[in-house]
């Protein structure tokens, strides 16, 4: 792996990750503690945690305009202004609209990231290390996620919201004049040369299409659904709060330690999936662990009653979470390097971003509807996850006999 492409991948992944704390604490401590922001309906819990990711969906080819135009380093120092700001906010002013207008705002800082993280790895990468490199910026800005999370949840049970927000503010702050130093000013090119042109209708078409439902698929089960009602889950089953050497232990800290094991083991285990794609002839047959695997998961934690068989399956599908997010933006990373990268790149984006979107407004409308029923959302989505495993056999058969 080229040194200066790693250093490139670690360096935008890091600066995400910090930028991203305000936003994971919020999806651990917003369900349980919603009266501290000024919240009085579980309806404006699931707007706040959605409109973020709305905003992004008209945002997306602006953000691909940008990065046409403008460098990697503008487009961070942006972000991560706006991040700082944002994640102030949360704590300042428990107002719901002030509030739905920071989310807003947050929307586009995280546009800019996660699409300069993405151009980043298709312009310093291989077919060789493509989805090394997925992995391993997938696991560092995951780490974002471990501490805004389990940092999150712990302090929440102890404190009120606004000394943690305030801390993860000053955060992101302090990695502007970082961004300043070390990201390059320069634009982010798109090598004519790599858009490979295909008269294969399937493969450049139907296939291509495949991978961005399977984009929304993501968004929607990972990032919206699952996110989302963590904490609400743990609550139903968690009764009684601990206490350990006086620091209380509530539903918030079991959610955020859950979410936090995936972030911890990310950094490792995501570049070995990555590599082990790397090798694969086939790397789309390597989704059929995540999802048969979220199928069977989610359909047991719909039927468990017991808290600790309950863990055992969280962590089980923390694990999964790690396949599927880093096959797919491996999968959507290789398909934008042979053709027009920052269009398809903003398209697996917008599709990621409807997903997470619709996944905790439609979870709260369902919670709405069923009487606070999480098990009747965690069947739906277990039959998603069934439905998208059959889209992939189906597709994988279709390449297999195109090619022989």
């Amino acid at each position: 792996m080229n040194g200066s492409a790693r250093i490139r991948v670690i360096q935008v992944a890091l600066i995400t990750a910090i930028a991203l704390f305000g936003d994971a604490m919020l999806f651990i401590v917003l369900p349980l503690y919603y009266s501290q922001f000024g919240l009085t309906a579980l309806w404006q819990i699931g707007l706040l945690l959605s409109i973020n990711r709305l905003i992004r969906l008209p945002l997306n080819p602006l953000v691909a305009w940008f990065y046409r135009r403008f460098s990697l380093r503008t487009g961070l120092l942006i972000a991560m202004i706006l991040a700082s700001l944002t994640t102030f906010s949360y704590g300042v002013f428990p107002i719901f609209w002030v509030l739905f207008i920071a989310r807003m705002l947050w929307g586009v800082a995280w546009s800019l990231l996660r699409m300069g993280g993405f151009l980043t790895i298709i312009e310093v990468s291989s077919d060789d290390n493509r989805g090394k490199h997925v992995g391993m910026y997938n696991g560092l800005w995951g780490i974002g996620g471990l501490v805004g999370m389990l940092a999150g949840g712990l302090l929440a049970d102890q404190m009120s919201i606004m000394p943690i927000t305030t801390v993860f503010a000053l955060c992101a702050a302090a990695c502007i004049p970082v961004v300043w130093r070390v990201i390059p000013n320069v634009l982010i090119t798109n090598d004519d040369s790599k858009q490979a042109v295909t008269n294969d209708k399937f493969s450049f078409t139907s296939y291509h299409t495949i991978i961005l439902l399977t984009s929304l698929g993501m968004g929607f089960l990972i990032m919206g659904l699952f996110a989302s009602t963590l904490s609400p889950l743990i609550e139903t089953y968690y009764i009684e709060e601990l206490t350990v050497l006086g620091v209380v232990i509530g539903a918030a800290t079991v959610a955020g330690v859950l979410q936090a094991v995936r972030w911890s083991w990310d950094p490792f285990v995501a570049p070995l999936v990555g590599k082990w794609m790397d090798r694969l002839e086939h790397s789309h047959y390597l989704l059929f662990v995540p999802l048969s695997g979220g199928a069977i998961v989610f359909f047991l934690i719909g039927w468990t009653s017991e808290l600790y068989l309950l863990l055992l399956l969280l962590v089980i599908f923390q694990l999964i979470s790690t396949f599927f997010s880093t096959t797919v933006d491996t999968i959507a990373t290789e398909a934008a390097s042979k053709t027009d990268r920052v269009k398809f790149m903003m398209w697996h984006t917008i599709m990621v971003d409807t997903g997470a979107a619709v996944g905790p407004l439609l979870s709260y409308l369902l919670l709405s509807t069923f009487d606070g029923s999480l098990s009747i959302v965690y069947f739906i989505a277990s039959v998603i996850f069934l439905a998208y495993a059959c889209v992939w056999a189906y597709a994988a058969k279709k390449i297999k006999t195109k090619r022989t």
